[in-house]
């Protein structure tokens, strides 16, 4: 009998292992984006609103954070936040199989929103693809290109909003313009911030990013321009979209005492990175009181 559970059990740890690597914790991070803009713009449930969230809340963060862990196991090796809910240490036995369940479980979603699409979605969702995988896959690695790095991952939650305009048929309008622009500020200074943390894992690494080229002081400086930026943005949107200006507030009070941080101090930040995590459900949660607050205004 032991025998035979031996295996079911490994299975068992390998797929709890693969779903890991897709940071469970943050889904709701790409998923919240495509869902609340088709819904504003459709005002209707459909197949399209139920088949893209549930895409953009597991298949494609398997595909985007699974690359990233197979292909920086090295530097992931000597990076101690790796491991947890921040991302997984995938053993090599594990890597060709995580790869093989991204492209089985993105396939099926893509084909769907493609029939379903039009050529502005089909633009933007090949965006989207091409975004998850030029970041961490060899030759291209987006994420050692310091400031492409920070573009190319607030592509990764913006593009999901986008994808789900296009799909509704949503005209581009100024205000639409200008929160697309404010979300996608929010999402480099997100990036640029949580690289400070593993400046020196990446270093020994040999891997680029902001914050190992401009330094730590410098990447935090400009994430909180960015955070106060992106909220100032916001004041010029139409109600009640002002509101949302208060949301990068807590992100600015978050990053603020490290504005003199150093290069051998940058490890330090993680612990505003972990609460960078929580903040982000907050945000959530007022955003979208703000949401259902336009939806019936």
């Amino acid at each position: 009998m032991s025998t035979a559970a031996a295996p079911s059990n490994s299975i068992g740890r390998d797929i709890a292992q693969i779903v890991l690597s897709s940071r469970p914790i943050s889904w709701i991070n790409t998923a919240f984006p495509f869902a609340a803009a088709y819904l504003l713009s459709t005002r209707e449930i459909d197949l399209t609103l139920v088949i893209g969230t549930l895409y953009f809340l597991i298949p494609y963060n398997l595909a985007m954070y699974g690359i990233n862990d197979v292909f920086d196991y090295a530097s992931d090796l000597a990076n101690p936040r790796k491991g947890g809910i921040e991302g997984a240490l995938l053993a090599p036995r594990m890597h060709r199989t995580t790869i093989w369940a991204a492209a089985v479980t993105n396939i099926p979603f893509l084909v769907y929103l493609v029939i379903v699409g039009n050529p502005a979605s089909w633009l933007w969702l090949a965006v989207s693809v091409f975004a998850v995988i030029a970041y961490s896959a060899p030759v291209l690695r987006f994420k050692e290109r310091p400031f492409l790095d920070s573009i190319t991952s607030s592509t990764h939650f913006v593009s999901p909003a986008i994808v789900g305009l296009a799909l509704a048929g949503a005209p581009a309008t100024a205000a639409t313009v200008i929160t697309l622009s404010a979300f996608f500020l929010w999402g480099m200074a997100a990036h640029a911030f949580g690289a400070v943390q593993d400046i020196g894992p990446d270093r020994e690494a040999g891997i680029s990013s902001i914050a190992t080229v401009i330094g730590a002081r410098a990447t935090v400086r400009l994430s909180l321009s960015l955070w106060v930026i992106a909220g100032a943005a916001m004041l010029l949107t139409p109600w009640p979209g002002p509101l949302a200006a208060a949301l990068a507030l807590p992100y600015v009070v978050n990053a603020a005492r490290w504005w003199n941080v150093t290069d051998e101090t940058s490890g330090s930040t993680n612990r505003a990175w972990r609460r960078f995590i929580a903040l982000n459900y907050f945000a959530g949660f007022l955003a979208t009181m703000i949401l259902i607050l336009a939806w019936i205004s």
